[in-house]
């Protein structure tokens, strides 16, 4: 039997879903003969190099972007990616040359750049045969360290992606651009009865209109905030918060539910069945995440983004807005209205409807799996 490896960090939802999606796919295509193997890069590492990485991102996402919007920005100096990278390397390391050499996996698929120098490391120090593919989880304005490694192939997700790299000097033939990967969930249809039976599984009522706030598995900075917003608007609407991993932000909704008494809204931590509760919604508030969004947008629901992280996720509102499949509003003063238009403008809505089924938005989990399997 042939084992893959497939590496992924805890660094938001955005790595590790492409991973899981591509596993499902190739576990689905009956290909017995293969196991994949989903492996965090910090599982054996020490402690500090997990709160420091984890914890340092939740941190930085949900309280301080700018934090992360500063060290995004020096690590395109190349001289400081490759000490970040050393430095990353220096705690990633030995766990994964125990792992590796320990399991010597036939292929290995890296979905963060944080991995990538730690395993051609390893490779070469004890000459290994695995071919390594690195599947850029941005798929338009990328991190730096994705390329710091010379020689790597590369799936990515958009040819202005494609455009850039090879800007960079990285060779066409190590290039191959496939459309995003999600949960085969995201691109099932769902049918007006199957939808009916959601809400009221979940508790809606049959005929409402429902605004859905969520940021990813790390739920949604400035959340607290955004739902006081919503609430003191009392729009004709139900609204549900998604919170993720956030457990402050879970108390933070709980606290406002009992405190005015709402009884039109539904808090969740952190769920399995985002398909099911993207399909009934009307609107999504989000921030620019690259799985969040194409989620949305998947699922045929108009997202409003109330943040991004710089430049990281530029690229993705960019896409969005530009497009005209979604609206940007930062200001959350501005959202109440902004969705007040939205659920009572039918003329409005449809426009961003519209242009969602124009951009045909596809899933390329399939050609990713193919493309895997019979790499070499």
């Amino acid at each position: 039997m042939e084992k893959y490896l497939f590496l992924y960090l805890k660094t938001g939802g955005g790595h590790l879903a492409p991973a899981k999606a591509v596993a499902k796919k190739i576990k689905a295509g009956h290909n017995s003969n293969i196991e994949i193997e989903l492996v965090d890069g910090l599982y054996e590492s020490k402690k500090i190099a997990k709160k420091i990485i984890e914890d340092g991102y939740r941190t930085a996402v949900n309280k301080a972007a700018w934090t992360f919007e500063f060290l995004y920005l020096i690590n395109k100096i190349k001289f400081i990616s490759a000490i970040t990278a050393s430095l990353v390397t220096y705690f990633i390391k030995p766990g994964l040359k125990k792992y590796i050499l320990g399991n010597k996996p036939e292929k290995i698929v890296l979905f963060h750049f944080f991995l990538i120098k730690p395993v051609f490391e390893i490779i070469e120090e004890y000459n290994l045969e695995i071919p390594v593919i690195t599947v850029v989880t941005d798929p338009f304005t990328a991190h730096p360290l994705w390329f710091l490694q010379p020689g790597q192939n590369y799936i990515v997700f958009s040819e202005l992606l494609k455009e850039k790299c090879i800007e960079k000097g990285i060779d066409d033939n190590k290039l191959k651009v496939f459309p995003f990967v999600l949960d085969s969930r995201f691109s099932t249809k769902i049918s007006e009865k199957k939808k009916v039976k959601i809400r009221t599984s979940l508790g809606f009522a049959a005929d409402s209109k429902i605004i859905l706030i969520m940021g990813g598995g790390e739920g949604m900075p400035k959340g607290k905030k955004i739902l006081k917003k919503i609430i003191k608007k009392n729009m004709d609407t139900e609204i549900a918060i998604v919170c993720g991993k956030n457990t402050k932000l879970y108390s933070s909704a709980m606290k406002i539910r009992d405190k005015y008494g709402i009884k039109n809204l539904k808090i969740y931590g952190f769920i399995d069945f985002v398909p099911s509760l993207l399909s009934i919604s009307d609107i999504v508030i989000t921030k620019c995440g690259a799985s969040t969004s194409m989620e949305i947008l998947h699922m045929g629901k108009v997202p409003v983004i109330n943040n991004f992280i710089w430049e990281q996720e530029k690229g993705n509102m960019e896409f969005v807005c530009n497009s005209k499949m979604g609206i940007l509003e930062k200001n959350t003063n501005h959202l109440p209205d902004l969705l007040n238009s939205l659920l009572t403008d039918n003329e409005l809505y449809d426009s961003f409807i519209s242009n969602i089924k124009k951009a045909a938005v596809r899933n390329g989990v399939g050609q990713v799996s193919d493309y895997i399997l019979n790499f070499h």
